[in-house]
């Protein structure tokens, strides 16, 4: 099953789509399904994640550095340079703001692992990046849109995300594999997790996509702006994070770990942020939504192209890998608005 992981995740996706657009009143029961589900995914995670290693991640300042330095104030100054395309509407405009002002704490890890990147380091910096945006969050969004939305922001939601995505999981994830080194039953129970982890991975994007599809479908028109956005984001965000990761002296792990970490936003996560919005600013969730399936798609080609790409450097193609590693991004954002598209187009009719 690891080895067709990829094209089971677009058939998620897909089915995810169907099942919401066929009966749309499931949403809600989807809705409330995401967390616990998501929840889950994590766990399996965490579980196949070597604590051990932690300690001397969280001692890679370089590394750490990195991440932060492309997340916190690269990552701002893009996507401040994107949103003025829909400057005009406050809904997208607030929607792509949360959404890629939010570095990614949960299935960054899975998809960073399948491309060879340093899973165990994105794990040590998970609670710092969500604390920091938690911190960081209102200050970008009062600057870039101002004090008016700011009011009506509770952080409510990123504690809840905090203790129930992570805190949770991470802490029983520990307690197994402690245990695991002196019970055969937890060591089986790690061995079927890890089993577990394209299924829930699966399930994951079923339920998120199937719980928010039909909403998208109705809101096409104005969600349709902010697809080229987001694509432009994960073409821009490769060079960003080759370019920070080769002057930081990264190896190729980090970096791999690196650009995801720069490129995948925390979508599902701010997800209830924005279903907490008044009634005025209804599509913000969409629009995060809508992040989401373009993401997914730009993943699935990070995952294929990344590992070829940033070992190229490592041979000596110097400028030229450099110009390479823009013209692979670029295609990677076209495909990957264009398959989002795709996406919908197959779940909803008239698209």
């Amino acid at each position: 099953m690891e080895r067709h992981q990829i094209p089971l995740y677009l058939l998620a996706i897909a089915a995810g789509g169907l099942f919401g657009w066929l009966l749309p009143t499931a949403a809600g029961t989807l809705e409330t399904a995401t967390n616990p589900v998501l929840g889950l995914l994590l766990f399996a995670t965490f579980l196949g994640i070597p604590f051990a290693k932690i300690g001397a991640a969280l001692r890679d300042g370089r590394f750490m550095a990195t991440v932060m330095v492309l997340n916190f104030l690269i990552v701002p100054a893009i996507v401040f340079g994107l949103s003025r395309f829909v400057a005009n509407d406050q809904a997208l405009l607030i929607g792509v703001m949360l959404v890629l002002l939010t570095p990614c704490i949960d299935y960054v890890i899975v998809f960073s692992g399948l491309a060879g990147g340093a899973s165990d380091r994105l794990l040590a910096a998970a609670p710092l990046l969500m604390l920091t945006q938690m911190l960081l969050l209102p200050l970008y969004l009062l600057i870039f849109v101002g004090p008016d939305l700011v009011s009506v922001i509770e952080p409510g939601p990123f504690v809840e995300a905090l203790v129930l995505l992570i805190i949770i999981p991470l802490a029983a994830a520990m307690l197994v594999q402690r245990w695991a080194r002196r019970a055969r039953a937890a060591r089986r129970a790690a061995a079927l997790m890890h089993n577990l982890m394209v299924p829930l991975m699966m399930l994951t994007l079923a339920v998120v996509i199937g719980s928010q599809i039909a909403g998208v479908g109705q809101q096409l028109r104005s969600l349709l702006a902010v697809v080229p956005l987001y694509a432009a984001f994960l073409v821009l965000m490769v060079p960003m994070g080759l370019l920070a990761s080769r002057i930081m002296r990264l190896d190729a792990g980090s970096t791999t770990a690196v650009v995801f970490s720069g490129a995948t936003r925390n979508s599902l996560v701010v997800l209830p942020l924005a279903l907490a919005l008044p009634e005025s600013l209804a599509l913000v969730a969409l629009v995060v939504v809508t992040q989401t399936l373009v993401e997914l798609i730009g993943m699935v080609i990070y995952v294929k192209v990344l590992p070829g790409l940033i070992r190229r450097p490592a041979a000596g193609a110097g400028a030229a890998g450099a110009a390479g590693a823009a013209g692979a991004a670029g295609a990677a954002g076209a495909a990957g608005a264009a398959g989002a598209a795709g996406v919908r187009s197959r779940g909803l009719p008239g698209n």
